[in-house]
């Protein structure tokens, strides 16, 4: 199993704490530490991790100002309750980046947002099963790989299963 842990550099590690938890609909708690927190599933699946501008001396997180928070990077999280997620995020911001729309690749619903650093966060429905695209059972698919004879659920969280990386794949019609 392996797991990514995100880390991106904020101005204010407890402020942004809070406000990623009010955007999960998560109950208020501290960071661990002022300079780092890690944003955690309901299953302690790592979301999204805060680290501080300069502690440690990471060379990417020393200084704030040599780049535009987010510049080729995208926060993007699938979550399993979109319309509440919604109703969440909108006190959060003043506005929208992009209001809720239909993703044509995905076919789920999805919204734009920037988090109090100016990074553009991205919200996306997670399908159901029973609303997912079909794909044929059986065979071979991407790289020769046999391909499942039902999609798997996706569960109740916000996390990406890593087994249904091929369906992603599949969904996002990159290959």
């Amino acid at each position: 199993m392996k797991r990514t842990w995100t880390i991106i550099g904020v101005g204010d590690v407890p402020g942004s704490f809070k406000w990623y938890q009010a955007l999960f609909g998560q109950p208020a708690t501290l960071p661990a530490h002022d300079y780092f927190g890690q944003i955690l599933d309901s299953d302690g699946t790592v979301l999204l991790c805060l680290h501080g501008w300069g502690p440690h001396e990471h060379p990417s997180l020393m200084i704030p100002d040599h780049g535009t928070p987010g510049n080729g990077f995208l926060v993007f999280f699938r979550v399993d309750d979109f319309d509440p997620a919604l109703q969440r995020a909108r006190p959060l911001v003043t506005r929208l980046e992009e209001e809720p729309h239909v993703n044509p690749n995905t076919q789920s619903q999805e919204l734009s947002i920037r988090d109090p650093d100016g990074y553009y966060v991205t919200i996306s429905a997670l399908s159901r099963p029973d609303k997912a695209p079909q794909r044929p059972s059986g065979g071979r698919g991407f790289m020769g790989q046999r391909r499942p004879t039902s999609l798997p659920s996706p569960g109740g969280s916000c996390r990406l299963i890593t087994h249904s990386i091929r369906e992603r794949i599949a969904e996002f019609r990159l290959f």
